[in-house]
């Protein structure tokens, strides 16, 4: 009996350990896995403005938009929005490399911080096929 319940606390532990607070691609904070990828990015030849509105767009469109903001350590050509999308928290940051291109980074996890890296795939892709329209 005692053996068991010595194994839950190291199993409690090692999940305390391994589960941790990682930074989000829009600069914020959130509970996950902190190992392997866990974000997709894309560069197109557009505007960040025209890039952002298509990212709220996908946003709105699958999901719950919850937040819009720009990152305070960053410039005016960084913005930054958070959501939901089927049940997974989404982060997207839109960023102007040069006055010609912005890319896009879409993050994806579950509410429990396990990575989903298709959504986010799936995501940042649709963002290229509004920006096609």
């Amino acid at each position: 009996m005692k053996m068991r319940i010595l194994a839950g606390f190291v199993g409690v532990s090692i999940a305390i350990i391994a589960i941790g607070c990682v930074q989000t691609v829009s600069g914020t904070h959130s509970p996950a896995l902190s190992w392997g990828q866990d974000s997709m990015s894309g560069r197109y030849d557009r505007s960040v403005d025209q890039v952002y509105q298509a990212s709220l767009q996908v946003v709105q469109t699958d999901g719950t938009l919850l937040t819009e903001y720009v990152p305070h350590d960053t410039t005016n050509t960084v913005r930054s929005l958070y959501g939901k999308v089927n049940d997974q928290n989404v982060w997207i940051r839109v960023e102007g490399i040069d006055p010609q291109i912005t890319q896009v980074t879409v993050e994806a996890r579950s509410k429990w911080g396990a990575k989903d890296l298709d959504l986010a795939h799936e995501l940042e892709k649709e963002i290229a096929l509004q920006l096609a329209r």
